[in-house]
């Protein structure tokens, strides 16, 4: 049972209306970089709190700042929570479900903004303390790189943080635990495409034919010894074609002219990512030269490794340790092989990114799923994980 601070009472005292304007978000989904009902809801919420707002930041992102009123000592800690939805049909039947076709807050970005008004309105009320608090709402986690796009967009030459921090709710997690390691967290996250360009003919007669999905056939599995046969055993790597495209169904006796393949690599280091794109081009190669067909590798890196700066991963577990006992911790968390754009803003300040525990997995309410919805009841951990890393980062004087 955690335990019932001051801090947790008070919070706990907010979840009836962050809990309505969770569930609103959730009602209204919006996908990244369309997040502009959203947006708005932040922008009211902090302005009704005194906080100061920025709007348009990477096209539909937030920053609100707020000053303590202890003497400031130039320090800056900055709090990012996500806001976009996933383009899933929604089929968890609550009276809040989506009233968008197509549309569901199937991650749990809804929660995290909520999580992030609840410490901008505690803060807001408990300003006794020096420097700067800057919350950042992000838009277009999923994939289309909004964290980038805030980055571009002058983010922290006009916020200049010295640490960012980041939550995200982790359903196979007991509610209101937090995971946390001083290292990777997630993944980097790249995707591939493979063009097999053959002569296509009469299945009758494949001699007079270079059929391209027999090489495409070779070629899925050729490619999976590169992570089996190429990658340290003790290194960490994941590489999947997910999709095969060839041919007509209905035309049995044509082998067509070309096969398409796509897929993931995900991986912890740029060592291992790079081999495994090289490796990936020699199979390709020796593929085409075997089967006498050409064989066009187009391989994308999306979003870098996120890896927690260690001094900051040590303070989220510290506080966590303070606020709920060190039995509801782990910090030597098993990363996982998703990946999640918070680490482009990693790469330019230093921070850490943890997990919070919500429940619901082992009914099957898993991330990315039509039957997901975000825990409501856990709130007020995130938010005290937020209000007390940013008090303690502002109240001491270390610098890495």
């Amino acid at each position: 049972m955690t335990p019932q601070t001051p801090l947790l009472t008070e919070l706990h005292s907010l979840l009836p209306e962050l809990r309505a304007i969770r569930q609103q978000i959730h009602a209204f989904p919006e996908l990244g970089f369309e997040e502009h009902q959203t947006a708005a809801l932040v922008t009211q919420f902090l302005q009704d709190h005194d906080i100061d707002v920025t709007t348009g930041i990477g096209k539909t992102g937030v920053v609100g700042v707020l000053r303590g009123l202890g003497p400031d000592n130039g320090r800056w800690v900055g709090l990012r929570a996500d806001m976009d939805a996933l383009p899933i049909q929604e089929r968890t039947g609550l009276s809040y479900q989506s009233t968008v076709a197509g549309k569901m807050h199937a991650c749990g970005h809804d929660g995290h903004t909520a999580i992030l008004l609840a410490t901008a309105a505690y803060l807001a009320k408990h300003r006794d303390f020096s420097g700067t608090v800057c919350f950042i709402f992000q838009p277009a986690e999923e994939g289309l790189g909004g964290a980038q796009a805030m980055i571009e967009d002058g983010l922290f030459e006009r916020f200049p943080c010295d640490a960012i921090f980041a939550l995200h709710n982790w359903p196979s997690l007991p509610p209101g635990y937090i995971g946390v390691n001083e290292g990777a967290m997630m993944a980097a996250a790249d995707s591939f495409e493979i063009t097999i360009t053959g002569h296509g003919g009469h299945g009758a007669h494949p001699y007079q034919a270079k059929d391209p999905l027999v090489a495409a056939a070779h070629l899925v599995t050729a490619l999976q010894s590169i992570v089996a046969r190429n990658i340290h055993p003790f290194d960490s790597a994941v590489l999947t074609v997910s999709a095969m495209q060839a041919g007509d169904l209905s035309a049995y006796s044509v082998i067509p002219d070309t096969a398409h393949l796509s897929g993931t690599v995900r991986t912890f280091s740029e060592a291992v990512q790079q081999h495994v794109q090289q490796r990936m081009q020699q199979v390709c190669d020796g593929v085409a030269a075997m089967f006498g067909v050409q064989v066009a590798l187009r391989y994308m890196p999306l979003f870098p490794a996120t890896i927690n700066t260690p001094h900051y991963a040590r303070l989220v577990a510290q506080v966590a340790t303070e606020l709920f006992g060190a039995a509801q911790v782990d910090d030597q968390l098993t990363p996982s092989m998703g990946a999640e754009d918070f680490a482009f803003m990693l790469r330019q300040c230093p921070g850490a990114y943890f997990r919070l525990g919500q429940g619901g997995a082992e009914q099957g309410r898993v991330l990315h799923n039509a039957q997901f919805d975000f825990n409501d009841a856990v709130i007020p951990h995130g938010a005290a994980m937020f209000i007390r890393i940013a008090q303690q980062f502002l109240a001491t004087t270390d610098s890495l």
